[in-house]
């Protein structure tokens, strides 16, 4: 039993060394060179021009964390990796993990320490908006946000069923993946986007190349302080409240509620932990995740949050899991007049 648990502790010590080895194989495209079938380290080695001794070291350690499989010294990808880490998979959500939380919100994990000793000087806790007043690092979060968001948008379009429809309004919707995926699924349905400037930017340009221009438009700014079109059907809200201050949740349920219909539909996708905090392992480290970039950010919890939107005045509440061990998906109906 103590090995066992020295074991765990271990592992949760040395995870920065996993996502390096994770974002390293990313950059050099080694799960996307393993699509083809399994080969040798000497043969990845030179389709990605590694010396053949750091070809071998990175893939004995993908294969420690079990993102590679390896017999006879010739190497695989394990199911999740073929699914999810090569590039143009169905569900790549490679990009994601390489370029925004490999290049932007790891390196920010440095200052944990100080998020949660609340030491942290003003400049290094810079609001989304003046993050994305870059139009640079607006682009680098955008682009690998909508493609780590497609695989959730697909999950969505299939649970949730938006045929009687006409108005989404994706509030803080990025670059448009749930609301490109939503209106493809639902030829009846049109969308307005709710985000910053230099983020509208990309996404109009996802937009266009989806056939999507006449039926998706952007209100550009601080979804937290733009005004909001009214009588919508439905309400999304994607990864919102884990990137905002816990004080500005009252306010965003609110204004969901009343910008609804009479019976339209709030949909809140998040980083949410179970009611007891047990979990889920990922959810939760997320969320710590953001605390280091948003110090004053909540840890939502699948109970608070139902209390929250029965406090806003929504009924039919549901909460249930939508990417597994990771994030929950809200219903939530404001009642019919």
């Amino acid at each position: 039993m103590l090995c066992t648990r020295a074991d765990e502790i271990s592992d949760i010590a040395f995870g920065f060394m996993a996502s390096k080895a994770l974002f390293a194989a990313l950059r050099f495209d080694l799960f996307t060179h393993l699509a083809s079938g399994p080969r040798t380290a000497a043969e990845l080695a030179r389709a990605t021009g590694l010396h053949k001794l750091r070809a071998e070291t990175l893939l004995t350690a993908l294969a420690g964390q079990g993102l590679v499989s390896v017999e006879d010294g010739r190497f695989a990808n394990s199911p999740g990796a073929e699914a999810f880490l090569v590039k143009g998979a169905k569900y790549d959500f490679g990009d994601y993990l390489r370029r925004q939380v490999g290049e932007q919100m790891y390196g920010l994990l440095d200052q944990i320490e100080d998020a949660l000793d609340d030491k942290l000087p003003a400049e290094a806790t810079a609001s989304y908006a003046e993050w994305f007043s870059d139009p640079d690092q607006a682009r680098l979060y955008s682009e690998s946000q909508h493609a780590g968001s497609l695989g959730p948008a697909r999950q969505l379009a299939r649970a949730i069923d938006l045929s009687g429809a006409k108005r989404l309004l994706d509030v803080g919707g990025g670059t448009g993946a749930f609301a490109i995926t939503l209106c493809e699924a639902f030829p009846g349905l049109s969308a307005t986007i709710v985000d910053f400037p230099n983020v509208a930017a990309v996404g109009r340009d996802y937009i266009t190349r989806a056939g999507l221009h006449d039926r998706i438009s952007y209100i550009e700014g601080d979804a937290g302080e733009t005004d909001w079109p009214e009588k919508q059907d439905v309400v999304l809200m994607s990864y919102l409240l884990s990137g905002v201050p816990a004080e500005a949740h009252e306010s965003l349920l609110a204004r969901a509620f009343a910008n609804l219909r009479p019976g339209g539909m709030l949909l809140l996708h998040d980083f949410v932990v179970n009611s007891d905090r047990s979990g889920p392992r990922l959810a939760a480290l997320w969320q710590l995740q953001h605390t280091a970039f948003t110090p004053r950010a909540r840890s939502v919890d699948a109970a608070w949050l139902e209390k929250a939107l029965r406090g806003a005045g929504f009924g039919d509440v549901e909460i249930g899991p939508m990417i597994p061990e990771m994030t929950m998906l809200a219903r939530a109906t404001r009642p019919p007049a």
